[in-house]
């Protein structure tokens, strides 16, 4: 299983710190989402991260800085697909090395994982599935239409919204190809232990981690 970790949107005290003991306790891709974050500030945020870990992120925002710091890919939304300049001009500028990065998407509907995709995605978000309080699904999800999409789709999808330690059984048992941690972490006053808590977890059930 794809254990994927999506940082906090607002600034988080020691955040820089918590992200390298993530990194140093197995994580492999690290989602940047801040989306109030001019491209400068996003430059800082991503120098104060060790060099030797820049290959395990993923930015959603100021995409070519991508390749100065060789990081490990790019997120797109939907206004990354309307026709503009600005998207052209990015799409452009990453071509180049465009097999060296993956890219990823989000869904908050099943019906969107069956369209005609215009890039192949590396793996999809799919949220927000279960509701973090009573742990039940979201509106518009149910079990078996989350089985035949994760079945019929050509997306290997990462389930988020309400994702916690309780939700791995069934999470696997649903056959979701990952995982992705935000609240269950970043709501905690030690989201490391947290984190560490996720992972012995999967080992106890014999859940590999991609």
């Amino acid at each position: 299983m794809k254990i994927v970790v999506v940082s906090p949107t607002n600034n988080y005290a020691k955040e820089h710190e918590i992200i390298s003991e993530l990194f140093e306790n197995g994580l492999t891709a690290y989602h940047i989402k801040k989306p109030s974050y001019s491209r400068d500030r996003l430059k800082g945020y991503i120098k104060k991260i060790p060099e030797q870990f820049h290959n395990r992120i993923v930015i959603h925002s100021h995409h070519t800085l991508v390749h100065k710091f060789n990081l490990l890919g790019i997120h797109y939304s939907n206004r990354d697909f309307e026709p503009s300049f600005r998207n052209w001009c990015r799409e452009t500028i990453i071509a180049s090395k465009a097999d060296k990065i993956i890219k990823t998407k989000s869904h908050m509907k099943l019906p969107t994982l069956y369209e005609e995709r215009e890039i192949d995605f590396n793996y999809v978000f799919l949220l927000p599935v279960f509701d973090p309080i009573t742990g039940n699904y979201q509106s518009g999800y149910y079990e078996d239409g989350l089985k035949a999409a994760i079945k019929k789709s050509k997306e290997k999808i990462i389930v988020m919204g309400g994702v916690d330690i309780k939700k791995i059984e069934k999470i696997a048992e649903l056959g979701f190809y990952g995982m992705g941690l935000n609240s269950c972490l970043w709501d905690k006053e030690n989201p490391v232990g947290e984190y560490y808590k996720i992972m012995i977890r999967c080992q106890t059930l014999g859940i590999e981690i991609l």
